[in-house]
């Protein structure tokens, strides 16, 4: 057990902060479970707590509607997961914004991660804070870990969102075959799925609207 047993307690422009000492090689994916009062998503990655900041208006859209869409389209043997963390190695442990899995033994009710092997799909909507990880460190963990497919969706103009589809080179665990989804985004991988992304645009001007009236 890696737990740290001292917190460092920090003043900032923000009053005490208390900070949660890492063990010298850093925290473990099981630490996640046993560190107290953290944050809702925080992740681990690369034995560092990593914690997320509250969400834009086009994130909030993108997620309802991917999970609306897969969650009526793809086949009984799947399943959507959104606010589950994938635990790919010892110090590994992202927190997909959704993930497709693969329905399979030994998952309990009271888990509080999925193994990597199940899942067919991971998505990554991006955010000003999390650009970096979502361009680079997290789609390198997800092909080492050999999630078969990856997509990351980016704000292409206001409220406009594009989607980046990658497939797994399972030999180089790299991704690659990039396709690029506008408006309509209609694959068979990692099943049959037809989506109409415009209803993203749609929602956030009706939002605007209400909001504004």
């Amino acid at each position: 057990m890696s737990v740290p047993t001292v917190a460092e307690i920090l003043v900032s422009e923000f009053g005490e902060v208390t900070i949660p000492m890492p063990p010298r090689r850093g925290f473990t994916a099981d630490d996640l479970d046993r560190i107290p009062d953290l944050p809702p998503h925080t992740e681990l990655i690369d034995g560092s707590l990593v914690l997320v900041s509250p969400q834009k208006r086009f994130h909030m859209f993108v997620l309802k509607l991917l999970e609306q869409q897969l969650d009526a389209q793809v086949p009984e043997d799947m399943v959507t997961y959104r606010e589950m963390t994938v635990r790919l190695a010892e110090r590994q442990r992202p927190e997909p914004d959704l993930m497709l899995v693969r329905e399979g033994d030994g998952q309990g009710v009271h888990d509080t991660w999925i193994e990597p092997q199940l899942v067919a799909l991971a998505v990554e909507v991006i955010s000003p804070e999390s650009e970096v990880r979502d361009h680079e460190r997290k789609p390198q963990l997800y092909a080492e870990a050999g999630i078969p497919h990856f997509w990351l969706v980016e704000e292409e103009a206001h409220m406009e969102a594009v989607v980046y589809a990658y497939e797994l080179d399972p030999v180089n665990k790299k991704y690659g075959n990039l396709t690029v989804y506008r408006e309509r985004l209609k694959t068979s991988a990692p099943c049959d799925l037809d989506i109409d992304l415009t209803r993203v645009s749609r929602a956030g001007r009706g939002s605007s609207a209400g909001r504004d009236a």
